[in-house]
């Protein structure tokens, strides 16, 4: 059986294809792209499975930001919370866990127990605490997302709790000499700052790490502060498409 995956993003579409719940295939386009080069709107917006080179597909699901947005003809939608934390348990094997999102502009916390979601906390407001800060952040130092998750060593201090705001308080830091080492530091560190007080809820062992922040190695050394295990997955980013492959394997008729 072959069961695709779809994770409607805010910036980016996570396509996953799975076979006999083997992944198989998987891509990512933008958004922006997605709906304008490999969709048509027949009453519902219908993908174009041809131009991605899909296939034979059984079943397909979707999930994702843009989920209750738009809607797809053909394809079964679940919720987000559904499908990360049916793809966590899909890459860990784990059934007991934290699962900490950290999209480009939501972020999610979700206590998995037994298999089951038994608490959460959603961020849907603020992109402070997500992945466009740190866009913003590295555009505004003029390095890659890459080389400023490196640095965690003596962050300077980063007191704006506005992503916009932020960014103005950076380039006073700058003007003030301190150096790009501690400047990547300190703004791994206020995210880390924003985290904390959604993450001290969830008591565990095991913390999961999906989205695109999960590649940041400053922010998975501080969140070792608070877990004793940071559980690593081959594919944080294709996490809800992978989950919806296995919800249509596993769950759905």
């Amino acid at each position: 059986m072959r069961v695709l995956g779809i994770d409607l993003g805010s910036r980016e579409v996570k396509i996953v294809l799975m076979e006999n719940n083997k992944i198989i295939q998987k891509q990512k386009v933008s958004t922006m792209s997605f709906y304008k080069d490999y969709c048509n709107f027949h009453g519902k917006i219908v993908v174009d499975l041809e131009k991605l080179n899909l296939k034979e597909i059984d079943k397909a699901v979707s999930t994702g930001y843009g989920r209750n947005n738009t809607d797809l003809k053909l394809f079964t939608p679940i919720n987000e919370i559904k499908a990360h934390v049916y793809g966590a348990i899909y890459q860990t094997q784990l059934k007991d866990f934290i699962l900490l999102d950290i999209g480009g502009q939501d972020l999610k916390v979700i206590k998995v127990e037994k298999g089951i979601t038994t608490d959460l906390e959603l961020n849907e407001k603020c992109a402070a605490s997500c992945g466009r800060y740190l866009e913003n952040m590295a555009n505004v130092l003029e390095i890659s997302i890459d080389e400023m998750s490196k640095h965690s060593e003596n962050p300077v201090e980063l007191n704006s709790t506005c992503a916009v705001f932020s960014e103005s308080e950076l380039i006073g830091k700058i003007a003030e000499g301190i150096s790009i080492e501690r400047l990547c530091a300190g703004v791994n560190y206020s995210l880390y700052k924003r985290l904390h007080p959604l993450i001290s809820k969830f008591k565990g062992k095991n913390l999961v790490l999906t989205g695109g922040v999960a590649s940041n190695t400053s922010i998975k050394n501080f969140l070792r502060r608070d877990y004793e295990n940071i559980v690593p997955i081959s594919e944080p980013q294709f996490n809800g498409a992978i989950g919806c492959c296995y919800f249509g394997s596993k769950i759905l008729k």
